[in-house]
Formats: structure tokens, sequence, C-alpha cells
């Protein structure tokens, strides 16, 4: 079958066949979206029986491990952190215990990202995976919540990295048809520490203590780097020739823009603890110096919202601000509102997450039958739906059941979309870029998420006095808002007629 490929720098055509006329090789920055094998080196063998089959059984497995046990330290961190903070005595250094990770995962993003491009994803997964166990063992081991911060900083390092090493690794080594179930089994892999790791950790910490849920965890993470030593050993960073032989340089003025994005993300998430006129006005510098910073690492007009690959990591940035605006308030709301016990609106975002894996399935089981561009759509309708339909209820007070319902259109868009918007984000990358582009999707996500967050708590703490539902309704409203923009970015991702 003949493969077409959209030039980057013609990427506002509507169609990637368009841009491919006139044109029967590929060219450098492109990529096909639809049809295309893969970007980079051949996969390791013809790669019979799925992702499960002999060909890729030990990589898959080592991947979902890896993204496993990131997901059951995050869900576990946030049960435990009370315990941790009472017992070193740092309830001062609580919230940067949280923000201080998020925000320096963007540089090590970066840092991963550039290396991938120059010499493969090989040694900075390796690396990545070391920090990330360094990072558990300073925490589980701290004698103070100073040492403990540190330690998460290091996780936050490691794991930033770790995501971006991880999307190479299937930009390079499965077909395009194939990524699609790759990424159903990442959603499963944070699916189940969701349901299960709160509780889990909370066994632990009242059982055998806290710190064994860091340091019990290097183990998991030390196993699934051994399952893909198959592709440590046979990817040296090199391609098939269909690139240029050029090396991407460093280019350090990223990495220091990484650093920039990464203190405005941490500022972000303080801005709620100043009094109400400071807080606006950090958030507003802030937000304007996280635009700047993040200019350079992301595509190349993302932020005025160009087709093709911008239009992927902006519906990205929406659909995360979206998702996690709203969520964050679900369970309060439920609370504070329907005097529900926290087990029981805990249960809203248990259907999310199962609904979310279900999604996930369902656009791997029956992703031939539509183009990506489609399965996007659908996902980002569906979050909307939920998102929508949550405002409503807030607004109107209508059935406790009608939340725990909605809610499953959110969890069940996103598990649609986001695989299908990282298959696209491999699809319009060559060997050359796919660690920047692998980077960019995680920095959306880092700093969509945290901005709308923030944005989320400046409102709901400035409308606590009105009471009622409306702190809870506008922030709902606010995660709409974003779903929207969503659903028109994602309009203009760009698509392949066969």
């Amino acid at each position: 079958m003949t493969e077409e490929f959209e030039p980057y720098e013609r990427r506002g055509s509507d169609t990637l066949e368009d841009a491919a006329k006139g044109s029967s090789a590929p060219v450098a920055r492109g990529g096909s979206v639809e049809s295309s094998s893969h970007a980079g080196r051949p996969p390791l063998a013809k790669p019979d029986g799925g992702v499960l089959g002999p060909h890729f059984r030990w990589i898959t497995i080592g991947m979902c491990a890896l993204v496993l046990f990131v997901a059951f330290e995050a869900m576990a961190v946030t049960t435990v952190m009370p315990v941790i903070a009472r017992e070193l005595h740092g309830a001062s250094l609580y919230t940067l215990a949280f923000s201080g990770s998020t925000a320096i995962s963007i540089v090590g993003m970066v840092v991963a990202g550039a290396w991938c491009d120059r010499r493969g994803p090989s040694a900075p997964l390796v690396l990545s995976v070391l920090l990330f166990m360094a990072g558990l063992a300073i925490a589980g081991l701290a004698p103070d919540m100073v040492v403990f911060v540190i330690g998460r900083l290091v996780q936050g390092l490691g794991g930033g990295a770790l995501t971006v090493a991880v999307y190479v690794v299937v930009a390079r080594q499965y077909p395009a048809r194939l990524q699609p179930h790759v990424f159903v089994g990442f959603s499963t892999a944070w699916v189940v520490p969701s349901l299960i790791g709160p509780f889990l950790a909370g066994v632990l910490a009242q059982t055998v203590g806290w710190r064994w849920i860091f340091l019990g965890v290097i183990a998991v993470a030390a196993a699934g780097l051994l399952m893909i030593r198959r592709v440590l050993s046979t990817d040296d960073g090199t391609d098939d020739g269909s690139a240029s032989d050029a090396v991407p340089s460093w280019q350090p003025a990223r990495i220091v823009w990484s650093v920039v994005a990464a203190v405005a993300v941490l500022v972000l998430g303080t801005a709620t603890e100043l009094d109400e006129l400071w807080r606006w006005i950090v958030f507003v510098l802030s937000v304007a110096v996280l635009a700047v910073a993040a200019r350079p690492l992301l595509p190349r007009g993302t932020l005025r919202i160009a087709r093709g690959l911008p239009s992927v990591i902006a519906t990205r940035i929406f659909i995360t601000g979206a998702e996690l605006a709203c969520e964050v308030y679900v369970p309060y709301l439920l609370i504070a509102r329907y005097d529900l016990s926290p087990a029981i609106a805990g249960l809203a975002l248990t259907g999310g997450a199962i609904a979310w894996s279900g999604g996930s399935w369902v656009q791997g089981r029956l992703g031939e039958r539509r183009s990506n561009r489609a399965w996007i759509m659908l996902g980002v309708a569906s979050i909307m739906l939920g998102l929508v339909g949550t405002t409503v209820i807030s607004a109107f007070g209508l059935s406790t059941f009608a939340v725990f319902g909605v809610w499953i259109f959110a969890g069940l868009g996103m598990g649609i979309a986001t695989p299908r918007l990282s298959v696209m984000m491999i699809g319009y990358s060559t060997p050359s870029d796919q660690g920047f582009n692998s980077s960019a999707q995680a920095i959306a996500d880092a700093v969509g998420g945290s901005s709308a967050v923030a944005i989320a708590g400046l409102l709901f703490a400035s409308l606590t006095a009105v009471g009622g539902s409306w702190p809870f309704t506008v922030c709902f409203m606010l995660g709409s808002v974003l779903a929207l923009a969503a659903l028109v970015t994602a309009s203009r991702v760009g698509a392949l007629r066969r």
C-alpha cells in the first residue's frame, strides 16, 4: 500500500493526502497518521500475534509495568501524604511535595525528548527509571520532610523523562496498527491503581508503614526494566535511512525554558494560598510566563491552533484541563451538597476510571472502522457531554445518581480520545523529532492540567462566600468551556483519505 505523508511545513492542508500530492517520498518532519507502518526503526520482528504475541510480549508487559508503578505511586502518595506530613512534621511543605514533582517533571520531559532524538530511547529510558527508583529510595528513607520533598523532586524528574522515553519506544518498535492496542495497556495500567491504589496504600501505611509504599515499588520498576531489555539492547538510536543523517542538536535554550515553565507551574499551584488580590495577580503573571516559556517546547503553531500536529497537542491541553478541573470537585460536590460519605463519593471517580479503561478498549478493538480524527471527535464529544451534564446537575441540584451517570461519559471520552491523540502524535513524527513531539504531548498534559486546576481553585475560592452550589457550578462550567474548545481543535487534527 502506498503511504502518504504530510510535510510539517504544509500542515495547513485539510488532509494528509492533499499535502502528499506531487510527492512520492516522505518529507522530513512529516508522517502518515492513518496508514504508515511506523516512524523510525523497523519493528523488532514481524508483528504477528499483536502486542502480546511472541515478538512484542515482554516489551509490552515491561512498559505496562513501568506505567503501572508510576501510576500506583501517584495514587498512593495522595492517600498517605497526611500521614507522612504528620510523622515528619512537615505540614508547611505539604503542597510542595505534590506540586514540586509535577513542575520538575517538565524539565525531565524536555531533556529526555532531546536525548531520544539524538541517541534513541534506550539510555533515557534506563536513566529515567533509575532516577525514579532513586527518588523512591530517598523518599522512603527520608528522616525529615525536606529530604522527603527532595525525593519527590527526583521522582518527578525521572517520571517526566520516563513518560517521553516510553512514547518513543512505542513509535520506534510498534507498527501503527498495533499502537492503539499498546495505549489500551497503558490506560489499564493507570486505571488499576486508581481502583486499588488508595486502599492498598492505606493498608500498607497501617500495617508495615508508609515507607514501604515507596521502597516496595522499586522491585516492580526493576522488573519492568528487565522485561524490555530486548529494546534496550537493539535500539541504538539509528533509523532506517528515511530521515536525514543529521543528528538533532541539544538546543540548551529549550532546557532553560523548561526550567522557567517548571517554576511558573510551581508558583501557579500555590496561588490559591495567597490573599484574594495577590492570588489573581500571581495567577496572571504565572500564566503569562508559562505561555512564553511553553512556546519553544511545543510544535510550531500550537498556540494559534494550526492544523495537524499543533491541533493534536492543543486538544490534549484542553481535554486534560477540562477533565482535571472538574474531577477534583466531583467528590467535593457529593460530600458537601449531597451529604455522601467520602467512600461513596469516591465511587463516582471509580466509575469514570472504569469507563476510561472501557473507552480505551473499544477504540483499540474497533479502531480500524473509524479514522483517528473520528475517534477523537467522538471522545471529546463524550467528555463534553459528561462535563456539561455535571454542570447542569450542580446548578439545579438534580439527583445524586445523575452525577454518577454523567461522569461515566467523561471517563469514556478520555479513554477514547487520549490513545488516538497519541497515535496521531506518533504519526506526525519522524525519528528526528519523535522525542520532541512526545515531550510536547507530556508537557501538554502537565501544563493543561495544572493550569486548569489552578484556575478552578481560584474561582472556587473567590465564590466560596457566595455559598450554595455556585462555586461548584462555575468550576464545572470552566471544564465545559475547555471541552468545547477541545471539540474545535479536534476538528483540525487532520486526516488521511485512503
